[in-house]
């Protein structure tokens, strides 16, 4: 299973490129899967229900199933191999939202108007960078730029960056 991630400033849109290339990824014939990460605690259930008792009685981890889609909640685990882990086999590629203290390769999410620099110029696995502008700065120069405004161009860019040959245009 092979990891790239999306990072980038608060508000740049990264949630909103990554629903633009996981169904573009999901027609070129890959297996998808998502992290968003946050610097938050989050809590998906509530006091009284039986899983979150389940889960304060100190189980390590509790499922809830339900006929259509099921929820796994557990300690967070230190290292990034391990919450890649979680999500279990059968999967071609993990899109990592988040997290960029990750040795992963990334595509920073840059929009000038935000008016911050880039992530890149702190973060050597930052390969690319999707903006709706011009970049600057002194990594400017030796980054691929790509536009943010052309998903299927940053799948494209994603595939073949990882080692997939694109065969035919989803």
């Amino acid at each position: 299973m092979k990891a790239f991630g999306i990072v980038g400033y608060s508000g740049s849109g990264k949630t909103t490129l990554l629903c633009a290339l996981i169904p573009y990824l999901r027609e070129a014939g890959l297996r998808v899967a998502a992290i968003k990460a946050t610097h938050h605690d989050i809590d998906w259930d509530q006091p009284g229900k039986d899983s979150y008792r389940l889960r304060e009685a100190g189980a390590e981890a509790v499922l809830l199933q339900g006929p259509e889609r099921c929820f796994v909640v557990r300690r967070s685990p230190r290292h990034w191999r391990t919450t890649l882990d979680l999500l279990g086999t059968g999967l071609d590629l993990v899109l990592v939202e988040g997290n960029k203290d990750w040795p992963i390769p990334k595509i920073e999410v840059h929009r000038p108007a935000l008016g911050r620099g880039l992530w890149a110029e702190q973060d050597p696995q930052v390969i690319a960078v999707a903006s709706d502008g011009p970049l600057a700065g002194p990594a400017a120069d030796t980054l691929i730029r790509l536009d943010l405004n052309d998903p299927p161009a940053i799948g494209r860019y994603l595939l073949t960056s990882m080692g997939w040959r694109i065969t035919e245009e989803p």
